[in-house]
């Protein structure tokens, strides 16, 4: 049996660009997808077709049970979507910002009134909530934007790099929130660029480029896919550093890369902090001064190196400038998924 998101072969394209090639996802109810990948990857594309926010050129799509491309109507009445921007109205209050949204569902004003306090409260949002939306803080919108997503306590849930732009504090808030909804049954598809993030609240990962998934895996496995964990060192003086590289390439399990410019060595390893003060004596056996030593688990860019050849650079703007265009046409924004 599929799970509650099921896609299989999805394809979209955007005159020239082929913003999704081929998009097989399968997520287990009860369960949170960390869809990765750089900007213009098709990540957002992606969450937009299995929303009904866009149409797939082909493939085949099934969200809660319900095929996307033969009942929209009632995938939209059975998931809670989160954007890349709060859609919030500022002039309203944060109150009349969640009762908005109920009466929008055909929710009963009294209804509507009740289950906004209680989102409120579940969102930390209790004393702002008779101010107008213009007031509050980035990270006070997006959880805003989060408790309109789930008025209705959708069993499906899709946010879309829901922590882009806030600070350390904020988005560790968000993530304790998300994993509350989690721990309540609620399937989740979460879009992200931060491989910390997948880390915190993905069951299963899968990385999106060039609208392909090229690797799925749990978090960990996708590090190991690139050699695990690495030492950093930078060298005091440019000269030794050839010195530097027959010292790290002793100890490494594969190749040592150098920065020039900034003196940077960086080797793959496996033996954690022992064989770290182990690099570090034998540096110092040979004399060699360092700025800046310390062992590291792969970052995104890691990853994406390792499993395609190239940086998580981004892409050019072709597939926003193609989504823009298509929603308009469509007559539907942002918040027809809510």
């Amino acid at each position: 049996m599929p799970g509650a998101i099921y896609a299989e072969g999805l394809v979209k394209t955007f005159g020239d660009v082929r913003a999704l090639d081929g998009v097989d996802l399968d997520v287990p109810e009860g369960t949170v997808l960390g869809l990765l990948g750089p900007n213009g990857a098709g990540k957002t594309t992606t969450v937009r077709c299995l929303t009904t926010l866009l149409r797939p050129d082909r493939g085949k799509a099934v969200v809660a049970g319900i095929d996307v491309l033969k009942d929209p109507d009632a995938v939209r009445r059975s998931v809670g979507l989160s954007g890349q921007f709060a859609a919030v109205d500022e002039y309203l209050t944060g109150r009349e910002n969640l009762q908005m949204v109920g009466q929008l569902y055909q929710m009963r004003a009294k209804a509507a009134k009740a289950r906004a306090g209680e989102l409120l409260e579940q969102f930390h949002l209790t004393e702002a909530a008779d101010r107008p939306a213009k007031t509050y803080s980035g990270g006070m919108r997006r959880r805003l934007d989060l408790a309109a997503a789930l008025v209705v306590s959708p069993p499906v849930m899709f946010m879309d790099e829901p922590t882009t732009g806030l600070d350390p504090r904020n988005r560790q808030e968000l993530w304790g929130v998300i994993k509350q909804l989690v721990s309540g049954g609620t399937t989740l598809l979460l879009t992200t660029q931060y491989l910390e993030e997948a880390d915190h609240l993905a069951h299963d990962i899968a990385v999106v480029d060039h609208g392909r998934v090229i690797a799925r895996g749990t978090s960990d496995q996708l590090k190991a896919r690139t050699g695990g964990e690495r030492v950093e060192v930078v060298v005091h003086e440019r000269e030794r550093i050839p010195d530097a590289v027959e010292v790290l390439t002793g100890f490494g399990k594969g190749e040592t890369t150098v920065e020039e410019h900034t003196r940077r060595l960086t080797v793959p390893v496996a033996g954690g902090a022992k064989l770290l003060a182990e690099v570090i004596r034998e540096l110092d056996t040979r004399g060699i001064e360092i700025d800046d030593i310390g062992l590291r688990r792969p970052t995104l860019d890691d990853v994406f190196l390792s499993l395609t050849g190239h940086l998580a650079e981004v892409r050019d703007e072709a597939e926003a400038n193609g989504i823009a265009a298509d929603a308009k046409g469509r007559g539907r924004g942002k918040e027809g998924a809510k």
